[in-house]
């Protein structure tokens, strides 16, 4: 009943995702983004409000759909990523944005930590209710911060509609033409984002795949984990956030950034490779360490993305990268799940050898692209 329930909560967020991150994400460039920055908090703070009450109340487990829904009509966390990263992509230039777009993927994974282990000794110690009280308590304080402290990077039209046809138009626009009019230029411009999105659909979609698992293949023979064991091995995933932030630092300097994707590729396919195989601890923790810089390659895919659309695109092309994230959600907890339980008889580790050889595609795609571009462009000048 519980996955059940948790199947239909899921797919209740995600269908409304569809229609609102590309409709918001959209209107954000014309209409701010302070705008949806408060309305996807407070989104998420209602949804907080609604499960208290179910849990407090003791209501059918159907009114937890109310709160889904009420968030996804505001965007949810797609959303709230896209306008982010939009304005993060508004206050830098193309030297720094990388690297700023690289802390904001730190946060995720410094704010996934904290949350696991605060979430998880709160739980043990006063039950589930409690916390939600501090995710109601961020959520507000987020919203309030937005409200009175934060500038706005867009100068709004008043005119602007938010449920106008429009805002879709922008975002087809912007991925047909690659912002750009349908010319030579143009089409230079929509291979090289089509193809980035590509690699960015497949890295996240490998990555959401395997962090699904983890915690099952440590849990089976041969390596029979416990607890504490899967808390460090959870903390050894979130520290590759920190790690690789500090990776792009180092790395900036000396390598353009197609190098610092194929280095994390590199780190993520070792670390794969040897999650297949891991039948010790000392193995598995191995993986852990070789994967440390498998995070560089998010923020890079990402600013370099922004980088291929016009200034007032920004909020079309991160709710189009919103787009894509929820649908590697969805795939990838089909996919992954579904390969793991069918191939779990002969070689439990089978799913990250496939998630290595999957991850090929990319890195043939950035090792290739580069020289294939600039002839390209050398030839259209």
């Amino acid at each position: 009943m519980t996955a059940q329930w948790n199947l239909c909560i899921a797919v209740a967020g995600f269908s409304l995702s569809l229609l609102m991150v590309p409709l918001l994400g959209s209107w954000s460039d014309v209409a701010g983004r302070r705008p949806i920055l408060l309305l996807s908090n407070v989104g998420l703070a209602l949804q907080a409000v609604v499960y208290l009450f179910v849990m407090y109340l003791k209501l059918p487990m159907g009114y937890f759909l109310v709160g889904r829904v009420l968030c996804g009509l505001s965007g949810d966390y797609n959303v709230l990523l896209a306008a982010c990263f939009s304005y993060v992509a508004d206050i830098s230039d193309r030297r720094s944005r990388t690297f700023r777009v690289a802390i904001l993927e730190a946060c995720l994974g410094i704010s996934g930590m904290l949350s696991g282990i605060i979430g998880g000794e709160w739980k043990s110690a006063r039950g589930v209710i409690e916390p939600f009280w501090l995710v109601l308590a961020c959520n507000l304080a987020s919203a309030a911060y937005v409200y009175w402290c934060l500038g706005e990077t867009v100068l709004p039209d008043p005119s602007a509609r938010l449920f106008s046809f429009r805002h879709y138009k922008s975002i087809w626009h912007l991925l047909s033409t690659g912002g750009l009019s349908s010319n030579e230029r143009g089409r230079f411009h929509r291979r090289r984002l089509w193809l980035y999105m590509l690699c960015f659909f497949i890295v996240v979609t490998v990555h959401i795949g395997s962090t699904d698992l983890y915690v099952l293949y440590e849990l089976s023979s041969p390596l029979c984990w416990g607890p504490t064991l899967i808390g460090i091995g959870s903390a050894a995933q979130h520290l590759a956030y920190i790690t690789s932030l500090l990776g792009l630092k180092l790395m900036q300097p000396c390598l353009v950034e197609s190098w610092m994707v194929l280095v994390g590729l590199v780190s993520n396919i070792s670390g794969l490779l040897i999650f297949s195989f891991a039948n010790t601890t000392a193995v598995m923790f191995t993986g852990y360490a070789v994967s440390l810089l498998h995070m560089t390659m998010t923020p890079v895919f990402r600013s370099k993305l922004s980088q291929l659309a016009d200034p007032s695109q920004q909020g079309a092309l991160f709710a189009s990268v919103g787009f894509v994230k929820a649908v590697c959600f969805l795939v990838a907890s089909g996919v992954s799940n579904s390969l793991y339980a069918a191939t779990l008889h002969f070689m439990n580790g089978f799913t990250f050898l496939c998630s290595a050889i999957l991850l090929l595609i990319p890195g043939g795609i950035i090792g290739s692209v580069p020289a294939v571009f600039r002839a390209e462009k050398r030839s259209l000048k």
